[in-house]
């Protein structure tokens, strides 16, 4: 009998290729995402496989109802978001941890210990034990992938959808992945069943009883999960307890000099395991970002006067080796020595060529106003030169948070508010908050700056580009169309790269008492131009600026604009424009007194 050669074959993936990998190897069959760091790649990879319906949605909350959707169908599914996400994400998920699954469903949440690209740091494993849903926590890219699969068949085995809870560390990092081959998962029936998918409260108060209940059984299933595991150190009066990236932290720490509890099921914890750890050992660090999530469950066990926790790590921020290290034991790691060079801080600019650069110039000069700001690349308009920005706070609250203000404001000081949001944050929440400005009829200036792209996230398309996740042609919807349709009467598009539209607008929309909407229409320097951007925009980014040195007084104006393409020669006293950076945007031109600057 001939025997079948299984071959095993090892890759090195990121966490969320690991995820995507493992979405596809269990039997996933629809996908759905917001972009945000650190989960974009998750989807973008999960559109590599012609066998999963993945998508771009508007927003998490869509993403989670498209995902529930496709399990009550009888489908396996996956929805993927960054923490802040999951705030927006809520409503739908509380009530799917009533009603329960028929096809697996898990959800994949981002931590971001340390705040690199968040408006804030939020510990979503907070949101498990309110939700009472199953949450797993993997180490490394082996287990990002395995726990999908895993996390897919308790899904379906207790009838609830699973919270994946990752950091950035576990989702960028790379490791080996033996990968497999896809399950052949059959699409489960779809039964007619009100009571257990109509939550109201008739249904919801008995599916409520029955929550607890399924929480009993996932207890006694976390106590005997291999995904938690005690490495015994013998004889050693020191153990740690951690979870997720911080396993692999606190083991460059402590080496194999003491014993581990790792947690890798962490909703609901295995309490008579952490018992039974928690006795064998004199003292117990744990090691977790960033909330005392585990610290405050093993304190009431019992155990507060063995435990090193937050009393002696930081509450917020990442956990990396040396800050443990030091937050231990005194003293980190010896680190290279830079022999006194200074470092150049290199703080983020918008790019060369960005279209939003002639906007907020223009708007910087503006008097008497507030800018109420959201969440994109043109936040950094808050900073120098422009300091055009005066608030930003989530998603989508530039429109609703601007028209508050400026109700105060037309009370007293008659201060007049500028409202800016992206295009992809339009169609996040942008409309809702739209709609609010509308209907109550505030003399707001809303702004929608269309670049064509969700630019911040790395370039992911957009219900108003046309394009969908996998890059094929979509319907497009118009953002003019839909304000139109809420109410807005009056409405102008212009190049944001044309300063006099600019003033000109700005100056007629302050104007007016009533709702207005700018969109400033031109795409991101850094996306791939298709041919009808090519036709609409008359090709841009295909000629640069330079500077005539007869011409050029030195007045240093042409830097206001920002432009990282410009320099100041303080030798010759003259501008500079470097040829490798500039794409011809022309607002660095615009801006001259002398007209030193012309275009290639």
């Amino acid at each position: 009998m001939l025997k079948r050669t299984v071959i095993i074959v090892k890759e090195l993936l990121t966490g969320n290729e690991a995820i995507a990998r493992g979405a596809w190897e269990a039997g996933i069959l629809f996908a759905s995402a917001y972009p945000g760091t650190p989960s974009t790649e998750i989807l973008e990879n999960l559109a590599g496989y012609k066998e999963i319906e993945a998508e771009w949605a508007p927003n998490e909350k869509v993403a989670v109802e498209a995902a529930l959707g496709a399990s009550i169908a009888g489908a396996r599914s996956i929805a993927s978001m960054k923490h802040v996400g999951l705030n927006v994400a809520a409503d739908p998920l509380f009530t799917f941890a009533y009603t329960g699954v028929n096809g697996g469903m898990v959800l994949v949440n981002a931590d971001e210990p340390g705040q690199y690209s968040s408006q804030n740091e939020q510990d979503n494993r907070n949101y498990a034990k309110a939700m009472r849903i199953p949450m797993l926590e993997p180490s490394d890219s082996q287990e990002c992938k395995d726990m999908v699969s895993i996390g897919l068949d308790l899904s379906e085995a207790f009838d609830t959808p699973v919270l994946i809870r990752t950091t950035t560390r576990v989702n960028h990092s790379k490791s080996i992945v033996e990968c497999g081959e896809p399950k052949k998962v059959a699409i489960k029936e779809y039964k007619k069943d009100a009571s257990k998918f109509v939550c109201v409260p008739l249904n919801a108060r008995r599916l409520r009883v029955q929550l607890e209940a399924r929480t009993a059984e996932l207890l006694a299933y976390s106590e005997n999960s291999p995904l938690n595991l005690i490495q015994w150190r013998e004889g050693c009066p020191v153990g740690v307890i951690a979870s997720g990236m911080c396993y692999y932290y606190a083991k460059e720490v402590f080496g194999d000099a003491v014993s581990y509890l790792k947690l890798g099921f962490t909703w609901p914890l295995p309490e008579t395991l952490i018992r039974r750890f928690c006795e064998a050992h004199e003292t117990v660090y744990i090691i977790e970002e960033t909330d005392p999530y585990i610290e405050e469950a093993v304190r009431m066990l019992g155990f507060g006067d063995k435990l090193c926790g937050k009393n002696v790590m930081p509450r917020f921020g990442e956990l990396t080796p040396d800050v443990i290290r030091t937050a231990c034991f005194g003293k980190s790691a010896d680190t290279i020595d830079c022999a006194g060079l200074s470092i150049i801080p290199r703080p983020p600019v918008l790019c060369a060529g960005c279209p939003h650069r002639g906007f907020f110039y223009e708007l910087g000069k503006t008097k008497n106003i507030m800018v109420s700001g959201d969440i994109g690349c043109y936040t950094l308009a808050y900073a120098a030169p422009y300091n055009a920005m005066d608030l930003t706070i989530c998603m989508g609250a530039s429109f609703s948070a601007g028209h508050g203000a400026q109700k105060v404001f037309k009370r007293g000081s008659g201060r007049r508010v500028v409202a800016v949001l992206g295009d992809s944050t339009f169609f996040h929440t942008g409309i809702n908050s739209l709609v609010e400005v509308v209907y109550n009829n505030s003399n707001t200036v809303c702004v929608v700056l269309d670049n064509a792209i969700t630019g911040m996230t790395g370039h992911q398309n957009n219900p108003g580009n046309g394009l969908n996740a996998r890059g094929e042609i979509a319907n497009r919807t118009s953002i003019e169309a839909v304000a139109r349709a809420i109410g807005v009467k009056h409405i102008v598009v212009l190049n944001p790269n044309d300063l006099s539209a600019v003033r000109k607008t700005l100056d007629a929309m302050l104007s007016l008492d009533e709702p207005s909407l700018i969109i400033t229409r031109w795409p991101c320097v850094l996306k791939r131009i298709t041919q009808a951007e090519i036709e609409e925009f008359d090709k841009p980014f295909t000629t640069s600026c330079k500077v005539d040195e007869e011409h050029c007084s030195g007045c240093k104006l042409c830097l206001k604009c920002g432009c990282p393409a410009l320099s100041f020669d303080t030798a010759l006293k003259k501008a500079r424009v470097d040829p490798a950076h500039c794409v011809g945007c022309e607002v660095c031109k615009q801006i001259c007194p002398q007209n030193a600057i012309t275009v290639n």
